[in-house]
């Protein structure tokens, strides 16, 4: 389960996801502080607790830290949708409340993002692994050969419904789930 983001973690992470490089403590120090008054141990301290969580990588420049994010806001906020949908005891009546809730231009990114996951069908489970010939003599060596059904189980067409491949996926920022 991803936890939400405090107030001070998620105006730290914005920025971090906006500028898509390794950034320092000062770096950030300086930008918050174009908003509010805030000590640069501060600044310190969250990003060292979002590292500990697991939301950012760090190298270690000189005497300083460079921090980037493990995964993508996206991925952030998808992990986030698909554990709110995960609670509901009717996921299908929370979808439909959820549209409702929605604009029309979210409806439309919806749409959009449809098209988009139906370029990556999802595939079907795969058959089960081939245990290798038994040993001759056995009653399976002599059940009648690999013709039988009990070897090849037919095709349901069956999917999972679960999205892994495309946009979104491991390569384009899937999210690590912090502990």
């Amino acid at each position: 389960m991803v936890r939400q983001l405090g107030e001070l973690e998620n105006d730290i992470m914005t920025r971090v996801w906006q500028w898509n490089r390794p950034v320092t403590v000062r770096e950030v120090l300086l930008d918050l502080q174009t908003e509010r008054d805030i000590a640069y141990t501060t600044v310190m301290t969250v990003l060292d607790k979002l590292y500990r969580k697991g939301w950012l990588r760090r190298d270690q420049v000189g005497r300083a830290y460079r921090y980037e994010p493990v995964s993508s806001r996206e991925a952030y906020t998808a992990a986030l949708m698909n554990d709110a949908w995960g609670t509901s005891d009717n996921p299908a009546a929370a979808l439909v409340h959820f549209f409702g809730l929605m604009s029309p231009e979210q409806r439309e990114a919806l749409r959009d993002a449809l098209r988009v996951a139906a370029l990556f069908p999802v595939p079907a489970d795969p058959a089960p692994a081939d245990p290798g010939p038994a040993p001759a003599g056995t009653e399976a060596d002599t059940a009648g050969g690999p013709d039988t059904a009990a070897e090849t189980p037919p095709d349901t067409g069956a999917h999972s419904g679960a999205h892994s491949g495309g946009p979104g996926g491991a390569d384009s920022g899937g999210l690590s789930t912090p502990p």
